[in-house]
C-alpha cells in the first residue's frame, strides 16, 4: 500500500515545482531565474510549515499581519529566513518591525514612512521598502494611485529618511480581472517602476513585487522580481487564531 506523504515532504515537492515553473517562465521571457525571488507567503501557517520550506532551502517568507508573524519570527531569529511585511501596516503597528523583518511591501503614505523610520532609527536597522500601487484603481484594495506615485516618492526623499532605502513598487492583481488586464496592470507597474528611477536618479529602484498563486507565471512575463506565493507552496490557508 503506498505510503500518504508527509506534509513537509508536500511542501517541499511544491517549492520545487514552484521553482522549476520560475525559471521556465523567466526563460520564455529572457531572464533567468534566478533574477526573481520566490516568496513564500506563510501567513496563518504554522511554524511547522515554515520549518518544512527552509528545509527545502527556501529563504524569502511574506506575512501579512503582525500578531501571526510574531509567532513564528520569534521563533525563528538565528535562523536564515528572510522576512517580507507584505499586509497593510497600521502606525501602531510599526514598532514590531526592527529585528523582525528586512523588507516591507506595502508603503503607501508619507505619515507611516515617518513612523517606520523613527521606529527604526532606535534600533539603528534599514528596511527595504517598496512602495504600494492600486495600479488598477480596485476600491478593495490599498495603495497609492498612479497619478499620486511621484508626489508621494518626491515627498519622502525630501524628508531624507535615513533608516527607508527604497527599493521599487508592488501591487495586488484585481480579483476577477482577466488575465489581459491583469497584464496591463502588470505592464504598467513595470512602466511606473522605469519611469520614477530615471527620474528620481534611483539606481536601487529596481524591484517589482507582482504575481501570487494564480497569476504569478503572467507576472514574470512583465518583469516581476519578486514573487508572493501562498496556496500553491503550503496548500490551503489556515484560518487564524
Amino acid at each position: 500500500m503506498a505510503t500518504t506523504p508527509t506534509i513537509p515532504s508536500v511542501i517541499i515537492d511544491n517549492i520545487e515545482r514552484v521553482r522549476a515553473q520560475i525559471c521556465e517562465a523567466a526563460a520564455t521571457s529572457g531572464r533567468s531565474g534566478q533574477d526573481i525571488r520566490l516568496i513564500a507567503v506563510s501567513k496563518t501557517q504554522s511554524l511547522a510549515a515554515v520549518q518544512a520550506a527552509l528545509s527545502a532551502n527556501q529563504e524569502d517568507f511574506g506575512e501579512n499581519t503582525i500578531q501571526d508573524a510574531r509567532k513564528k519570527i520569534d521563533h525563528l531569529l538565528n535562523n536564515t529566513a528572510v522576512w517580507h511585511f507584505i499586509g497593510h501596516l497600521q502606525n501602531n503597528k510599526t514598532k514590531y518591525l526592527p529585528g523582525r523583518f528586512q523588507w516591507l511591501h506595502t508603503l503607501d503614505s508619507l505619515s507611516l514612512a515617518k513612523k517606520i523610520d523613527g521606529c527604526l532609527g532606535k534600533s539603528g536597522q534599514t528596511l527595504s521598502v517598496l512602495i504600494q500601487v492600486n495600479v488598477s484603481n480596485d476600491p478593495d484594495k490599498y495603495g497609492v494611485d498612479n497619478n499620486s506615485l511621484p508626489e508621494l516618492i518626491e515627498t519622502i526623499l525630501n524628508e531624507d529618511l535615513k533608516q527607508i532605502q527604497l527599493k521599487g513598487l508592488m501591487t495586488i492583481g484585481k480579483l476577477g480581472a482577466s488575465q489581459s488586464e491583469q497584464k496591463t496592470a502588470f505592464d504598467l507597474l513595470r512602466e511606473q517602476r522605469d519611469k520614477m528611477a530615471e527620474s528620481f536618479e534611483l539606481p536601487s529602484f529596481t524591484e517589482l513585487s507582482m504575481g501570487m498563486s494564480g497569476d504569478y507565471l503572467l507576472a514574470i512575463e512583465s518583469g516581476s522580481t519578486m514573487i508572493r506565493v501562498g496556496s500553491r507552496i503550503f496548500g490551503a490557508r489556515n484560518k487564524p487564531e
